[in-house]
């Protein structure tokens, strides 16, 4: 797919001039083998090295089934679950494909020798599926990754809760780290007017996560003036959750890696930092046995830092490492909010602190469409902004994917596309520069390196 592809989308001026525009048969796509599944089977995680993994492959275009759009993705931005799918950890994701087209129909079409991978976008619609009424060739959007068939009765009243729930990119095919997307429409939402086409690709995974994790009844339910402990602050998930406090008129409690992400934070607006490599936090004496000396130290370290109190919410996404100290600080009758366990999905901790402190642990994954609606909002009415620190052509699309596995990012790691270049897509340049500060915060000339 070339650039003159790319720039006639952009340039139609209408539904029908999209609508007129022929989509090519093949199209470009950062893909993982099946035949390669086993390839890091006797390394360890931590030593894969998920470039290897990944190829960029051109694979035929799908058309769009009822209730689908075909897009064309200008941008699009990695995430863990990018991570997971290259080290074929904790599993290799065609299984995920195999049963996904075992529910028949087009869902069939997801079962391939191929997956192609990545759970943003931001794009231009170039078709629509038969039963799709709101969305039309040209429109300017982005996505959120659930997949949903709603056949159940559980799924319609939190749509997260339906037995068929998928995250697109990642248990489906045709996902965002490639020049077009299969999505169905009820993943699609406007894209907001004042941000690049990298900047608005961004937020999507993490944004509507932390949204449903902090925010809604299905989370923690964050009030004003609550403590909210937030681990991994600079990061991708961490960063939309610090902005997410300080909009809710909660006190955000920032734990990081570096004085380099403790200033990211601080630019941000949070107050209470703690620097947990400056500081020594060491809660595991060795493989198997945590130190609750440790937890006790970092609960009083929290203390200083809000005048004597204890975390309402501990915003809880690295897992087996930092869990034991979680539920340890979390004040009499706090939550304890799970999202996922980058560092570990096993994990240990003292029981009796929960249950005889009244403390709870609530589950979240991703967020319903109502969420990642309302999430999406506030980023186009320039309260929540991107924390994009660089993004990767797609030809670079390992190295970007081995940014995060390294933890050598802040913020979100994007990733160009169609775009041939940064900076597209910006249509109301005043809105931008009236938040131009903050949605650059993260890059590497506001003082963070990438």
């Amino acid at each position: 797919m070339n650039a003159n592809f790319a720039e006639a989308v952009v340039a139609a001026p209408d539904a029908a001039a999209v609508a007129a525009l022929p989509v090519p048969e093949y199209y470009r796509g950062a893909v993982l083998l099946e035949e390669d599944q086993h390839m890091f089977d006797d390394i360890p995680i931590a030593e894969r090295e998920p470039a290897k993994a990944l190829h960029l492959r051109d694979v035929p275009t799908p058309e769009p089934g009822p209730g689908e759009a075909l897009i064309a993705v200008m941008a699009s931005a990695v995430n863990y679950n990018t991570v997971w799918s290259a080290l074929f950890a904790p599993v290799p994701t065609f299984g995920f494909l195999r049963r996904y087209a075992r529910t028949g129909d087009v869902a069939a079409r997801h079962a391939q020798p191929y997956h192609v991978i990545g759970s943003d976008l931001a794009g231009i619609v170039l078709r629509t599926g038969s039963g799709v009424q709101r969305w039309h060739p040209g429109d300017r959007v982005v996505a959120h990754c659930l997949s949903v068939e709603l056949q159940h009765p559980d799924g319609h009243d939190d749509s997260m809760l339906d037995p068929e729930q998928r995250i697109w990119g990642y248990e489906t095919n045709f996902g965002g780290l490639a020049d077009l997307a299969l999505v169905k429409a009820n993943q699609l939402m406007p894209k907001a007017t004042h941000l690049t086409w990298e900047e608005a690709a961004s937020p999507g995974l993490v944004n509507s996560t932390v949204y449903r994790q902090l925010v809604s009844p299905h989370g923690a339910g964050m009030r004003l003036g609550d403590n909210v402990l937030i681990w991994g602050a600079a990061g991708g998930l961490g960063s939309f959750a610090v902005q997410y406090a300080l909009c809710g008129g909660a006190t955000p409690i920032c734990v990081v890696s570096s004085a380099e992400k403790a200033e990211v934070c601080r630019r941000m607006g949070a107050e209470a930092v703690i620097d947990r490599e400056a500081e020594a936090y060491r809660f595991w004496r060795d493989e198997t046995t945590q130190d609750p000396r440790e937890w006790r130290r970092f609960g009083q370290r929290i203390r200083e830092l809000t005048g004597g109190e204890d975390a309402d919410i501990v915003f809880e996404h690295p897992g087996r490492e930092t869990f034991g100290a979680s539920v340890y600080v979390a004040r009499r009758g706090g939550t304890v909010v799970t999202c996922a366990s980058t560092s570990g999905y096993e994990h240990q901790f003292d029981n009796r602190h929960l249950w005889m402190n009244l403390k709870r642990i609530v589950g979240t994954h991703f967020a319903n469409y109502r969420e990642a609606w309302q999430a999406n909002r506030l980023v186009t009415r320039g309260r929540i902004h991107p924390t994009l620190s660089v993004a990767y052509p797609l030809a670079d699309v390992g190295q970007a994917v081995d940014d995060l596995h390294r933890n050598r990012h802040q913020g979100k790691v994007g990733v160009l596309c169609l775009a041939p270049a940064e900076g597209g897509g910006v249509e109301d340049p005043g809105l931008r520069e009236r938040h131009l500060t903050a949605i650059n915060r993260f890059r590497p000339s506001a003082g963070c390196s990438a």
